[in-house]
């Protein structure tokens, strides 16, 4: 199962040529359809001990698609930690801190 697993783990990579506001539009539509916060992250199982590599995915098709999105989730967050999504823009200001401007 762990195997299935860390296919959930995605590159941040393929999202960083998205803009970023329809990055944000698209990770948070993606948490609210599965219901996970914007924070969402891949989440591993141990399998069980005495069966092997080979463990059947015991997970519901609806649990393996939340995990699906959890790790696209994450990986959309990675991006937009990386670019600085969200954040206001720095205005540069070339005043010297404390000088009177006006």
């Amino acid at each position: 199962m762990a195997e299935r697993q860390d296919e959930n783990v995605q590159s941040s990579l393929q999202y960083d040529n998205v803009p970023c506001d329809q990055l944000l539009a698209q990770r948070n539509g993606l948490a609210q359809q599965y219901n996970l916060p914007t924070t969402a992250k891949p989440t591993f199982s141990n399998p069980a001990m005495g069966f092997g590599p080979f463990t059947p995915d015991m997970r519901s098709k609806a649990k393996r698609d939340s995990d699906k999105a959890s790790g696209e989730i994450d990986a959309m967050n990675r991006s937009i930690e990386r670019r600085d999504c969200g954040k206001p823009k720095k205005k540069e200001t070339f005043a010297l801190p404390g000088a009177k401007t006006g």
